[in-house]
């Protein structure tokens, strides 16, 4: 794979915005470094790299070029997976970035399920909010996304989406934990504890208040779903999540209620992939795995 490797030099300079500390990150020198570039940019015809007061950043051919490789190295990674599959080997990498509603309970099960059955496949999961989660997908950072309410939707191919209801967390002794017709307003008459503003549960939170004419004022305003899982335990506040990422059997001295509809748009959880991307044969089967399993829990819910 000798060929990618100056690609790969020119993208470590690109996320460092420096042959000086690229150079030291792939431990050569800066000259050799500098050279290397410049001989490819001779080979290539044109520069990449604008040459800046401190530092350096890609022109428009070097951001053309950086897709190219990206591209390259996603259809060779396909390749090594057909033919670790062709000879029986049944390996492969699976990258997928999700939602955080999806690492306690979801991925854990899906990946260990996977690995029974495949266990020369590696995984890296990464935790991304939802604009983050389309990012990867774009720069080919991750192969497959699992994310609740995307924002944009553009280069997304939906493979799978089930609906999901924002679910009210509170402890069984709230003064809540009787009602089974949970309204939003009897939520937000009790302290809260909200997820920040660049997840999906708390974008469909802000639009049902706004409707309402209502104010969302949390205590509490946090990055970690966990947090709000265990937070909600300490004091009688009122904490948000989706089905998903809630267990009642395992979750002792809480209790979930499904946020009624008139208040609350249901969200969606959608599996995707970035559009026109052909999938390595790992990716592509867990692919499956997960559309199956999700439609599981779509049908038990009906």
């Amino acid at each position: 794979m000798r060929h990618l490797y100056t690609f790969q030099l020119i993208e470590a300079v690109s996320r460092a915005g420096s042959i000086r500390k690229a150079a030291e990150d792939a431990n050569i020198t800066a000259s050799a470094l500098n050279r290397r570039i410049a001989r490819f940019e001779e080979e290539f015809g044109a520069p990449v790299f604008e040459r800046l007061t401190r530092g350096v950043r890609l022109n428009p051919a070097g951001e053309l070029v950086l897709q190219h490789f990206r591209t390259q190295k996603s259809d060779l990674q396909r390749v090594q997976s057909l033919v670790s599959d062709l000879s029986g080997m049944r390996r492969g990498h699976v990258t997928l970035a999700c939602s955080q509603a999806l690492v306690p309970y979801f991925m854990p099960d899906q990946m260990a399920r996977y690995r029974r059955d495949y266990p020369g496949v590696t995984f890296s999961i990464k935790v991304r909010d939802r604009s983050q989660v389309e990012r990867e997908l774009a720069g080919f950072s991750s192969d497959l996304a699992l994310v609740f309410e995307p924002e944009h939707l553009v280069d997304f191919d939906v493979m799978h989406s089930i609906p999901q209801r924002v679910c009210a967390v509170f402890a069984a002794d709230h003064p809540l934990a009787q009602k089974t017709d949970l309204r939003l307003r009897d939520c937000l008459e009790h302290p809260h504890i909200l997820p920040a503003t660049e997840y999906g549960v708390r974008n469909l939170l802000d639009r049902a208040a706004k409707t309402q004419g209502r104010a969302i004022t949390p205590v509490i305003e946090t990055e970690s779903f966990e947090l709000i899982r265990h937070y909600v335990r300490h004091e009688q506040v009122v904490g948000f999540q989706i089905p998903i990422g809630l267990q009642p059997a395992l979750d002792d001295g809480l209790v979930f209620r499904e946020l009624s509809a008139r208040d609350v748009p249901v969200g969606h959880l959608l599996l995707g992939q970035l559009k026109g991307r052909v999938l390595p044969v790992a990716t592509a089967r867990f692919a499956m795995q997960l559309s199956v399993a999700l439609e599981g829990l779509d049908g038990r819910r009906g």
